[in-house]
Parts: C-alpha cells; structure tokens; sequence
C-alpha cells in the first residue's frame, strides 16, 4: 500500500478540498465504502454486477443524453472538475486524453459528468465549459451537467475523478478510481497502475472486471446544499 506524499497532501489542503468535503485521498487498493447516505437510498447506489442506475442529463450542446441511448454500447463515466488539482494530473499529463482517444477509436462511449453546484469549484455555464473542455484537449464524446447533483448522488460518486464503466447491456462493470497512485503529480503516471482500460476490456468481453471496485481518490464533488 503506498502512502501519499506530503507534498499531496498540502496541495490538496490548499487547492482542493474545502473544510466541509474534504477529498477522499485514500489509496485505491482499498474496497470503496457504502454510499447509501451520498445516493438518497437505503441500498448501495452503484453496485458492480448490478443495472447501472439510469439517468438523463443535459449536455452543453443543450442536448439531452440518457444512458438508455448508449444500450449495446460500453460506456465510460467520468466525474470531472478541471480545476481540481488531482484532475488536472490527469488532463495536464495527457493520460485522460489517451484514454478518450482509445476508448473512441474501439467505439466506446465517454462521457464526463459534472456535478458541482452554481458557484463551486468546477462549475461551469455550458459555453465555458466547451471553451475550458477545448483548451484541455478533452475527447470525451460529450460533458453532462448535473448542477443539482442528482446523478451523482445517485451513482455515489464522492471524488473527481471518479470512474464507471458500464456494459453493453447496461450492468455497471467497475465503480472506482482512476489507478492506484492518489497523487497530483503527472509524474507518477508512469508508474501507476490504471484500472479503466482494463475495465472497459472486461465489458466488451462480457465478463467481470478485476478489480471490480476500489477506493476513488481526488477532490470532493462540490454538491450544493441542496443537492
């Protein structure tokens, strides 16, 4: 198990978290705790094994996306904030980018879904956020708003990142982070151990992915109070 590095942890105290969230930083090797309190339900809102929870969102194209409109396809849900320090490892390392062009090019569906509430962190009005999406390079096939947080909650999703992949069929495949190395230093791309690729491998196989689950690290999802 590796420890995080101090250095980690001060960026995450000083860009990250906020002193009512703060980010979830533990090492990925770890089971990913309960989330019924997060999703609103009396049951674990997204379970690997089980029926994806549906859902339909606006993307910033204006245009609705429902999971139901990917059935026969592998998809891929990433909760995003650009400007969360663990994030921008991924998107100023170019790693997040590969993994959008790969998962394209094998005809997979990657949506980013953000969560954070009017006047958080990572909060965007659509034209901005295709204008900040543009200048990361994103490739994901689209960016869904979720300003009140239903969807999010719904999954459980309790970090940025924090990673789904969802099968053909509509079964949640693999609910975690993103590798196993919760730092915010692109160096450590390298050597991390990445768990999305071989998820979605898993999903177009037809079979479970291992590991299935593991503990997502990165910064709070900026729910509003309401959400």
């Amino acid at each position: 198990m590796r420890a995080l590095p101090a250095l980690a942890v001060l960026l995450l105290l000083a860009g990250c978290a906020d002193p009512e969230a703060p980010a979830e930083v533990a090492p990925a090797d770890r089971p990913a705790p309960a989330v019924a309190a997060e999703s609103g339900g009396g049951a674990e809102a997204a379970v690997p094994g089980r029926p994806a929870p549906a859902f339909t969102l606006v993307g910033t194209d204006g245009a609705e996306r429902s999971l139901a409109d990917y059935r026969g396809q592998t998809v891929v849900l990433e909760w995003l904030n650009y400007d969360c320090p663990f994030v921008g490892k991924h998107y100023g390392g170019g790693a997040m980018q590969a993994l959008q062009a790969q998962a394209a090019a094998d005809g997979v569906v990657w949506l980013s879904v953000v969560s954070s509430a009017p006047g958080e962190q990572g909060h965007f009005e659509p034209a901005a956020m295709d204008a900040r999406t543009e200048s990361e390079g994103g490739r994901q096939a689209a960016v869904l708003l979720d300003a009140d947080g239903a969807v999010g909650r719904r999954y459980g999703a309790v970090t940025t990142p924090h990673m789904f992949v969802v099968d053909a069929d509509g079964t949640l495949v693999y609910n975690g982070a993103i590798d196993d190395t919760p730092t915010t230093d692109p160096a450590d791309l390298a050597t991390a151990t990445e768990y999305v690729t071989p998820a979605i491998a898993a999903a177009r196989a037809g079979r479970p992915a291992d590991p299935a689950r593991t503990q997502p690290y990165g910064c709070s999802v900026k729910y509003g109070d309401g959400a």
